[in-house]
């Protein structure tokens, strides 16, 4: 059985600055906002919503937003093929309860006015009954507060919601760790070795006024003195301008190509440093890059090492090797879990599934068991206590 697939991009096509004025992040970036939508088409052919062969009667559309703008395409290329691949897997072996799954993916700029114009797509598609697996934050954030705002009655499942802010909404259900937990689980690491103060560097001005009060919370809740270093636009420059007072440990926030720039600018530098960074930096891609070997790098995770036994693992890189020729990554293994847990709880709605009734269902928050990658709801309505570490070494493995 064919996966049924139709995509739809929303956005102004406008290049963005930060691509203009660096010439890698412009090569990587666009390759990858061009892959989004390619990869698709050759996934699977697009079957018009009205086709009697392709039995699109007995249909389920899951819609799947994606952020293509260049600051969030290291997370939501991946993110996306990690979905798919699980759709994929999900109709070869009959869908949900005998019926097929239509995986409509809308592609939105960053701005609310796609956002908006998204939403107004899926209101319009009647057998659209969920949404799953929003990417990247920025964008999950938005669809939050609209849903909220809108009332719309339909289940935010999945995202890659990294603000912990935002938990609690009847409508959304977060399963992979918040940014403050990542933050958390790494600063707690720190302060087990007894780790006095930390420098965090932001890759943007946006990050900067976005997350600072996460980092400052968090490294306040565990006694670490915080040392902040405002954005400069030329994050090779900052890496090189570090002085002896600067912290010995760095805190990044920020994407895989901004972190590689940073530390080919601390490789400069006389005194040994160190990097950690959140879930949004691939360190795979990172070497591909070039870089720098010197300056150890750490990044947290919220799914499990791409190579670890468990069988929800196993079934990801199997089914990523026989539709893709793509290596695994954490966020692609993201995309993956979020659908097959999207299909778990679909297998329980009573009846053909129906937005309402998805919705009641999701609204219970079951435990439930991805195949050894457990989703279990806290207080606040979200999962994903589940954060690992991995590490780039001298030699260039990375080690978990």
């Amino acid at each position: 059985m064919p996966d049924i697939y139709l995509s739809l991009r929303i956005t102004h096509d406008v290049l963005p600055q930060k691509m203009m004025t660096c010439p890698s992040l412009l090569t990587r970036r666009n390759i990858l906002r061009g892959t989004i939508g390619l990869a698709a088409c050759a996934a699977a052919p697009v079957w018009p919503q009205t086709s009697k062969s392709s039995g699109i009667g007995r249909t389920l559309v899951v819609a799947q937003i994606v952020d293509n703008t260049a600051s969030q395409l290291d997370v939501s290329r991946d993110f996306l093929i990690g979905s798919r691949a699980a759709w994929q897997g999900i109709n070869a072996k009959g869908g949900i309860n005998g019926r097929i799954i239509q995986h409509l993916t809308l592609e939105v700029d960053g701005s609310s006015a796609s956002m908006r114009v998204a939403l107004d797509v899926i209101k319009k598609t009647p057998n659209c009954v969920v949404l799953s697996g929003t990417a990247g934050d920025r964008a999950a954030s938005q669809l939050v507060a609209l849903l909220r705002q809108d009332q719309h009655n339909i289940a935010h499942v999945a995202p890659w919601l990294q603000n912990s802010d935002l938990d609690g909404d009847n409508r959304t259900f977060p399963i992979f760790a918040s940014r403050q937990d990542q933050i958390a689980q790494a600063l707690k690491s720190l302060a087990i070795m007894s780790v006095p103060e930390l420098g965090a560097i932001y890759a943007s001005a946006q990050e900067y006024t976005r997350y600072r009060d996460d980092v400052e919370r968090a490294s306040s809740a565990l006694k670490i003195k915080l040392k902040s270093y405002k954005p400069t636009g030329d994050l090779a420059l900052l890496g090189k301008s570090l002085t002896p007072d600067t912290p010995r440990i760095l805190l990044f926030i920020g994407g895989t190509p901004e972190l590689v720039q940073f530390t080919q600018g601390i490789d400069k530098q006389a005194q040994q440093r160190y990097v950690v960074a959140l879930a949004d930096v691939n360190l795979q891609t990172m070497l591909q890059m070039g870089a720098a070997r010197l300056t150890p790098v750490m990044a947290t995770q919220v799914v499990p090492m791409v190579n670890a036994s468990l069988p929800i693992v196993k079934q990801y890189r199997e089914t990523l090797a026989r539709l893709y020729d793509e290596p695994p990554t954490p966020q692609s293994l993201a995309g993956y879990i979020a659908a097959r847990y999207t299909s778990e709880v679909l297998n329980t709605v009573e009846g053909i599934p129906t937005r309402q009734s998805t919705l009641q269902t999701f609204q219970r928050r079951n435990t439930v068991d991805v195949n050894g990658f457990r989703v279990s709801f806290n207080a606040q309505g979200r999962s994903g206590s589940y954060v690992t570490q991995s590490m780039i070494t001298p030699d260039g493995r990375i080690v978990g």
